[in-house]
Protein backbone atom coordinates (compact mmCIF):
# COMPACT_ATOMS: atom_id res chain seq x y z
CA UNK A 1 0.00 0.00 0.00
CA UNK A 2 1.51 3.70 -1.16
CA UNK A 3 1.95 5.98 1.87
CA UNK A 4 -0.34 9.12 1.71
CA UNK A 5 3.28 10.71 -0.20
CA UNK A 6 3.07 8.55 -2.91
CA UNK A 7 -0.49 8.69 -3.86
CA UNK A 8 -0.72 10.40 -7.40
CA UNK A 9 -3.90 12.51 -7.24
CA UNK A 10 -3.99 13.52 -11.11
CA UNK A 11 -6.11 16.33 -10.88
CA UNK A 12 -3.53 18.26 -8.83
CA UNK A 13 -0.42 17.07 -10.75
CA UNK A 14 0.68 19.92 -12.53
CA UNK A 15 2.73 18.25 -15.22
CA UNK A 16 -1.67 16.63 -15.68
CA UNK A 17 -3.16 20.18 -15.13
CA UNK A 18 -0.66 22.09 -17.72
CA UNK A 19 -1.27 19.61 -20.42
CA UNK A 20 -4.68 19.39 -19.72
CA UNK A 21 -4.76 23.44 -19.55
CA UNK A 22 -2.90 23.54 -22.60
CA UNK A 23 -5.37 21.05 -24.88
CA UNK A 24 -8.22 23.28 -23.75
CA UNK A 25 -6.81 26.07 -25.24
CA UNK A 26 -5.07 25.12 -28.74
CA UNK A 27 -8.89 23.24 -29.26
CA UNK A 28 -10.80 26.17 -28.59
CA UNK A 29 -8.28 28.52 -30.99
CA UNK A 30 -8.26 25.86 -33.25
CA UNK A 31 -12.19 26.55 -33.33
CA UNK A 32 -11.45 29.68 -34.49
CA UNK A 33 -9.49 29.14 -37.28
CA UNK A 34 -9.92 25.66 -38.37
CA UNK A 35 -13.01 25.95 -40.53
CA UNK A 36 -12.86 29.49 -42.10
CA UNK A 37 -9.05 28.76 -42.86
CA UNK A 38 -8.78 25.06 -43.24
CA UNK A 39 -5.54 25.28 -40.91
CA UNK A 40 -4.35 22.21 -38.70
CA UNK A 41 -3.24 23.45 -35.38
CA UNK A 42 0.74 22.50 -36.36
CA UNK A 43 0.00 24.31 -39.87
CA UNK A 44 -0.69 27.33 -37.95
CA UNK A 45 2.05 26.99 -35.73
CA UNK A 46 4.31 26.83 -39.08
CA UNK A 47 2.71 30.19 -40.43
CA UNK A 48 2.94 31.85 -36.93
CA UNK A 49 6.95 31.18 -36.58
CA UNK A 50 7.39 31.78 -40.17
CA UNK A 51 5.09 35.00 -40.26
CA UNK A 52 6.78 36.28 -37.42
CA UNK A 53 10.92 34.88 -37.73
CA UNK A 54 11.04 33.90 -41.11
CA UNK A 55 12.98 32.93 -42.81
CA UNK A 56 13.63 29.85 -41.26
CA UNK A 57 14.52 26.50 -42.13
CA UNK A 58 11.96 23.65 -41.57
CA UNK A 59 14.71 22.36 -38.76
CA UNK A 60 14.57 26.15 -37.32
CA UNK A 61 10.54 26.37 -37.32
CA UNK A 62 10.53 23.04 -35.71
CA UNK A 63 12.66 24.57 -32.78
CA UNK A 64 10.73 27.69 -32.79
CA UNK A 65 7.33 25.77 -32.43
CA UNK A 66 8.69 22.79 -30.04
CA UNK A 67 7.35 20.25 -32.20
CA UNK A 68 8.87 17.06 -34.10
CA UNK A 69 10.47 17.00 -37.73
CA UNK A 70 8.21 14.78 -38.51
CA UNK A 71 4.91 17.11 -37.68
CA UNK A 72 6.72 20.08 -39.32
CA UNK A 73 7.48 18.28 -42.56
CA UNK A 74 4.05 17.73 -42.93
CA UNK A 75 2.61 20.86 -42.02
CA UNK A 76 5.41 22.26 -44.42
CA UNK A 77 4.70 20.42 -47.11
CA UNK A 78 0.41 20.73 -47.12
CA UNK A 79 1.73 24.51 -46.62
CA UNK A 80 3.89 24.35 -50.20
CA UNK A 81 1.24 22.79 -51.87
CA UNK A 82 -1.31 24.89 -50.75
CA UNK A 83 0.91 28.32 -51.80
CA UNK A 84 0.78 29.58 -48.06
CA UNK A 85 4.54 29.10 -47.64
CA UNK A 86 7.33 29.24 -50.41
CA UNK A 87 10.55 27.83 -50.62
CA UNK A 88 13.63 28.70 -51.74
CA UNK A 89 17.44 27.81 -51.46
CA UNK A 90 19.84 30.01 -48.82
CA UNK A 91 21.76 32.17 -50.93
CA UNK A 92 24.80 31.97 -48.08
CA UNK A 93 24.62 28.07 -48.35
CA UNK A 94 22.82 26.55 -51.16
CA UNK A 95 21.93 23.50 -49.23
CA UNK A 96 19.67 24.89 -47.35
CA UNK A 97 16.07 25.59 -48.01
CA UNK A 98 14.74 28.35 -46.73
CA UNK A 99 10.90 28.72 -46.26
CA UNK A 100 9.15 32.18 -45.85
CA UNK A 101 5.15 32.81 -46.37
CA UNK A 102 4.00 33.59 -50.15
CA UNK A 103 1.71 36.47 -50.16
CA UNK A 104 -1.67 34.48 -50.22
CA UNK A 105 0.10 32.83 -46.74
CA UNK A 106 0.44 36.65 -45.12
CA UNK A 107 -2.86 37.52 -46.14
CA UNK A 108 -4.24 34.05 -43.83
CA UNK A 109 -1.51 35.25 -41.22
CA UNK A 110 -2.86 39.17 -40.84
CA UNK A 111 -6.26 37.54 -41.04
CA UNK A 112 -5.56 35.00 -37.67
CA UNK A 113 -3.71 37.04 -35.75
CA UNK A 114 -6.25 39.93 -34.58
CA UNK A 115 -8.61 36.77 -34.24
CA UNK A 116 -5.57 34.65 -31.89
CA UNK A 117 -4.86 38.07 -30.08
CA UNK A 118 -8.38 38.40 -28.82
CA UNK A 119 -8.76 35.32 -27.91
CA UNK A 120 -5.99 35.69 -25.20
CA UNK A 121 -7.26 38.92 -24.12
CA UNK A 122 -10.94 36.98 -23.45
CA UNK A 123 -8.64 34.38 -21.80
CA UNK A 124 -6.45 36.36 -19.58
CA UNK A 125 -9.83 38.24 -18.74
CA UNK A 126 -9.86 35.76 -15.81
CA UNK A 127 -6.73 37.46 -14.39
CA UNK A 128 -6.24 41.04 -12.96
CA UNK A 129 -3.65 42.51 -14.05
CA UNK A 130 -1.11 41.76 -11.19
CA UNK A 131 -2.45 38.05 -11.99
CA UNK A 132 -1.03 38.31 -15.32
CA UNK A 133 1.84 39.28 -14.81
CA UNK A 134 2.36 37.21 -11.76
CA UNK A 135 1.52 34.04 -14.17
CA UNK A 136 3.76 35.73 -17.10
CA UNK A 137 6.95 35.53 -14.82
CA UNK A 138 6.03 32.19 -13.22
CA UNK A 139 5.03 30.47 -16.08
CA UNK A 140 8.68 31.95 -17.38
CA UNK A 141 10.07 30.65 -14.30
CA UNK A 142 9.01 26.99 -14.73
CA UNK A 143 9.66 27.07 -18.69
CA UNK A 144 13.48 27.86 -17.92
CA UNK A 145 13.32 25.41 -15.45
CA UNK A 146 11.92 22.64 -17.56
CA UNK A 147 14.36 23.36 -20.08
CA UNK A 148 17.38 23.01 -18.12
CA UNK A 149 15.40 19.53 -16.28
CA UNK A 150 14.91 17.98 -19.84
CA UNK A 151 18.58 19.12 -21.03
CA UNK A 152 20.12 17.43 -17.40
CA UNK A 153 18.03 14.33 -18.03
Amino acid sequence: MPSPSQVLELEKFLPYRLSILAQLVSESLHDLYAGPFDLAVTEWRVIAALGRFAPLTASEVGQRIVMDKVAVSRAVAGLLKRGLVERAADRADRRRALLRLSPRGRSVHARIVPLALQYEARLYAALNAEERRQFDALSDRLFIHAQSLRRSG
